[in-house]
């Protein structure tokens, strides 16, 4: 657990700035709580977090390594009951105003109406990249793996090993695509009343709170960033998920989430954008 080693050597002059970590992961030695008052707690010797919000605060943590490049999976218990008004990110993010960031997002409901998964993809500071999604299962019920494999061809989200979701990267077509800047994990519990269910309609009941989420199961395999040289994973590293793409079933997963179970994508959205389409909508 957090064993990170060097893999490839590319020059014994040159400073190394990635090691390739495969975690299984522990909260204590992965992760750093970083708001909350309290209300995020590690249990169990470091296997499970929970974060918690009330009507005075939400709770969060991060990752204590950055990455670039890698494929990370979070089991995930929501907040059973009635959840309207809250939101559980789960997400990695660089810094600043130009920064990159991949996400999903967990928008809350009333009791027995179902959660929408919000995604989205930033480049260079921009986002306008969502597609929505309801699931296929009850997220308060049990734990259920959401998984974000990031590599230089493609972002792939992934909800109990099938995917739902792809970003090519199409820099080719002018598409800006995440493949610069080092990013943590975050995540967070917050209250979003005045738009998360509903688009605010809906507001929070906090006579349920305090509210609670639940998270298991963390690994990572993963370019971990170790400087600021700039450099990336070398391409001899023999890490499977750094090529990795979708194959046809892959594809046709896909098809089958988007056709049942997608409720907003963006890149059919014309009124939203009436000077065209963004570029990576219209290709292949």
């Amino acid at each position: 657990m957090g064993i990170i080693k060097v893999l490839s050597i590319i020059s014994c002059l040159l400073l190394i700035g990635f090691a390739v970590a495969a975690s299984a992961g522990n909260f204590n030695q992965d992760f750093e709580i970083t708001w909350g008052d309290g209300r995020a707690k590690i249990l169990n010797n470091g296997q499970l977090l929970t974060l918690s919000l009330d009507k005075a605060s939400g709770s969060g943590f991060r990752s204590r390594n950055e990455y670039l490049f890698g494929k990370i999976d979070m089991q995930l218990k929501l907040v059973p009951g009635n959840s309207a008004g809250t939101v559980t990110a789960y997400y990695v993010s660089s810094l600043g105003d130009s920064h990159d960031e991949i996400d999903f997002e967990f928008l809350g409901n009333l009791s027995g109406e179902p959660y929408t998964l919000h995604t989205n993809v930033f480049t260079q500071g921009k986002g306008n990249r969502e597609q929505q999604f309801h699931l296929w299962f009850d997220p308060t019920k049990d734990f259920h793996t959401y998984s974000l494999l990031w590599n230089p061809q493609s972002i792939i989200f992934s909800v109990d090993g099938t995917p739902i979701r792809e970003f090519k990267n199409w820099e080719s077509k002018g598409v800006p695509f995440p493949k610069n800047q080092a990013m943590r994990i975050y995540s967070s519990l917050w209250d979003a009343e005045d738009w998360a269910t509903r688009g605010g309609l809906v507001k929070t009941d906090w006579s349920q709170a305090p509210f609670t989420a639940s998270y298991k199961g963390f690994n990572a395999q993963a370019c971990v960033w170790t400087s600021s040289s700039g450099s990336s994973c070398s391409s001899k590293q023999n890490q499977p998920w750094l090529s990795q793409s979708l194959d046809s079933t892959g594809q046709a997963r896909i098809q089958w989430v988007q056709k049942n179970y997608m409720i907003y994508n963006y890149c059919t959205d014309t009124k939203r954008f009436p000077q065209g389409l963004p570029p990576e909508c219209t290709l292949a």
